[in-house]
């Protein structure tokens, strides 16, 4: 198979609301992490990789990576809030196969380029 990535940053907020009253998170220990419940900033980290079909910019690098930074400023399509990394990837997987059909992808999000998801989206055939 044949593919391109692009990365981008951006800054957003988000919350994890369970963490305020969830005992497996809101532990009052060295392992607690209710302070995820209000919202906290991160520098989110994507990174995209969509099949292509041929080696003469099928996708152009720079046109697709722009486009991806739109849907998070200019067009506000894809919202944070309470979602996690794994539901952003969903999301902006969403919107990618909507103008990219049938292509297989996979999306990396990380908070602060420290943890986060990798998820892979196989192609979806057309019914």
């Amino acid at each position: 198979m044949r593919t391109i990535w692009v990365t981008f940053q951006r800054e957003g907020v988000h919350k994890y609301p369970a963490a305020l009253s969830d005992e497996r998170l809101a532990t009052a220990d060295w392992d607690d992490v209710s302070f995820l419940g209000y919202p906290h900033r991160h520098i989110f980290h994507f990174r995209v990789w969509i099949e292509v079909y041929h080696n003469d910019r099928d996708i152009e690098f720079i046109q697709f990576k722009r486009w991806l930074e739109r849907l998070y400023t200019v067009e506000s399509v894809l919202d944070l809030d309470y979602k996690s990394c794994e539901m952003i990837a969903d999301d902006l997987a969403g919107e990618i196969q909507s103008k990219y059909p049938g292509r297989w992808l996979k999306i990396s999000v990380a908070e602060d380029g420290e943890n986060g998801c990798e998820i892979e989206y196989p192609a979806e055939q057309p019914s």
